[in-house]
């Protein structure tokens, strides 16, 4: 990846907080009303929650979902005005794509949606 290929930081970081939040421990109701206060956890690390490790299916799902957003919102950018924010979504799917199928697959599978 080239430095400051702008399309590419954006796709990442959008993604691995895709991924993080896929992690995230799920929250049931009763941990939302909280509990009184003689009964709150004390010391360091007693309200660490374990969270979920995805499965290499998990991931490529999240990474997938990612591409396919910014493909729905690359076609809804119809406007020329748009043209741009549109290449560079497309560019982005392309990115994410080229890291499960290769690069050759990604390619044509922006190309394919343009």
């Amino acid at each position: 990846m080239r430095a400051r290929d702008k399309a590419a930081v954006s796709a990442l970081r959008s993604t691995l907080a895709a991924l993080d939040n896929a992690e995230a421990a799920p929250v049931d109701e009763a941990d939302l009303r909280g509990v009184a206060l003689e009964q709150s956890p004390v010391g360091a690390g007693a309200t660490e929650a374990v969270r979920c490790e995805l499965s290499e299916r998990g991931v490529v799902d999240v990474v997938r979902a990612e591409a396919a957003e910014r493909l729905e919102a690359a076609e809804q950018l119809t406007a020329p005005a748009h043209a741009d924010r549109a290449a560079r979504l497309r560019a982005e799917a392309a990115l994410l794509l080229g890291f499960l199928d290769g690069p050759d697959t990604a390619q044509g599978t922006a190309r394919h949606r343009t």
